[in-house]
């Protein structure tokens, strides 16, 4: 995949993403895997706003280094990395939503338990009573400690990873499977959310 390519595949899921939502306050991130080895990145520059994202607003990225674009690339490009290094992902997705923040209020394990719906077969899981663990780590401001953290926690089988406080990572082996792995998954969320403020019966 060219620069330009990857570009156009980019400005086309910020676009479909931001008319979700999901994009607020110039939050998250987007990347493409370009190439293994070394491994070299598409990504959004830092700063730039995903819900009118330009051409000029993503970088080529490699070996801590800006190969082509303008600007600096997103202050957690460390994540992505991890998330390149541990799986097999060409393409890795970040967004801030109320759903993916909400979530976690009341969870003190260090995953997510998604089952008892049909979406997570959107997420590879096809077996009846199949249960998700998403893994869920803490936010740290020293983003090096915190791609640390996504490392270790990062299941290849799932593809996601949940930060308290902070957002939702989504990937897949292409553009197409990790916009379908974010959109399952805020479904998830939102679903889960709705079941918990429903209060049960009163007794009869």
């Amino acid at each position: 995949m060219t620069g330009i390519e990857a570009c156009h595949d980019l400005i086309h899921a910020a676009n479909r993403l931001a008319r979700q939502g999901l994009f607020r306050a110039t939050s998250g991130n987007l990347s493409l895997r370009l190439q293994s080895h070394p491994l070299t990145l598409a990504l959004t520059r830092s700063g730039s706003d995903k819900a009118q994202l330009q051409a000029d607003d993503i970088i080529g990225w490699c070996d801590q280094q800006v190969l082509w674009g303008e600007g600096r690339p997103s202050a957690e490009t460390g994540v992505h990395q991890a998330i390149y290094q541990k799986t097999d992902a060409g393409a890795v997705l970040h967004v801030h939503s109320v759903a993916n923040n909400a979530i976690c209020a009341r969870i003190q394990t260090s995953f997510l338990c998604l089952s008892d719906n049909e979406m997570i077969k959107a997420l590879g899981f096809w077996d009846e009573g199949a249960e998700l663990r998403l893994p869920l780590i803490e936010n740290h401001t020293d983003l090096i400690r915190l791609a640390d953290a996504a490392k270790r926690a990062v299941v290849p089988e799932v593809p996601g990873l949940l930060i308290r406080n902070h957002g939702l990572y989504a990937f897949g082996q292409t553009l197409a499977d990790a916009i379908r792995h974010l959109e399952a998954f805020e479904f998830l969320f939102e679903w889960q959310l709705q079941v918990r403020s429903i209060s049960p019966p009163s007794p009869r």
